[in-house]
């Protein structure tokens, strides 16, 4: 009991001074003669699957209790903690398998870029074959936009073709009894065919403000 009025010591008595703190360890030391005839190793694969321990299989858990109705969260936590699935051990005997043998003529890294010849530096080669290859791509693009109009052209159709190909205007002649249809004129003023040709272009131009059925008539005034 702490005595009234005073702190309880928190801290530990030390042992004695003939107190060997530490682990004891068993050394077995016969010399060099044990040394070359028998070398006492540890075997790592031994004492790792002395001291390993099967782990939980989570994976096997979680199908069991799938298979046993349980969907939620909940209740595959509450199947994994009453349950229990641990994977196997590998056993000592368990050996790796040997590495596949490499051939001994087998370069292993990145093969070198070869060396750029200097002559094609010096003769402006590269700039050549690079304006080469955009005038082809030019080309190449050029003929795929020609044949996309080729392609997209509307085939013409017996009306289309009779729009395109209308009859010409024929001017009104001049009446002329049926009896003397046949007869040429007795007469003929003009100089040439191009004076009269010019004559009859002027005459029909200026019928549109003349009155009666070809414009032969007294200009309209109204």
């Amino acid at each position: 009991m702490p005595t009234l009025g005073k702190t309880k010591s928190r801290g530990l008595s030390c042992p004695g001074p003939d107190f060997v703190y530490g682990a004891m360890t068993t050394v077995y030391d016969g010399g060099v003669p044990e040394a070359i005839s028998s070398w006492h190793a540890p075997l790592l694969s031994s004492s790792i699957s002395h001291y390993r321990k099967a782990e939980r299989d989570f994976v096997a858990l979680n199908r069991e209790g799938v298979k046993s109705g349980l969907v939620t969260a909940k209740e595959l936590q509450q199947y994994r903690s009453t349950h229990d699935i641990r994977r196997p051990v590998a056993s000592k005997d368990m050996r790796r398998s040997a590495p596949a043998r490499i051939p001994p003529d087998l370069a292993f890294g990145v093969s070198t870029r070869p060396s750029t010849p200097i002559s094609e530096l010096m003769e402006y080669k590269y700039a050549q074959r690079w304006l080469e290859e955009q005038q082809a791509r030019d080309r190449a693009l050029l003929a795929r936009r020609h044949k996309k109009v080729q392609l997209g052209k509307i085939q013409d159709t017996r009306t289309t073709l009779l729009r395109k190909s209308r009859p010409l205007e024929e001017h009104p002649s001049m009446w002329k009894l049926p009896r003397f249809q046949q007869i040429g004129p007795a007469l003929d003023t003009f100089r040439d065919a191009d004076a009269r040709k010019r004559a009859m272009a002027t005459h029909y131009s200026d019928s549109a403000a003349r009155r009666g059925l070809l414009g032969q008539g007294t200009y309209t005034m109204d």
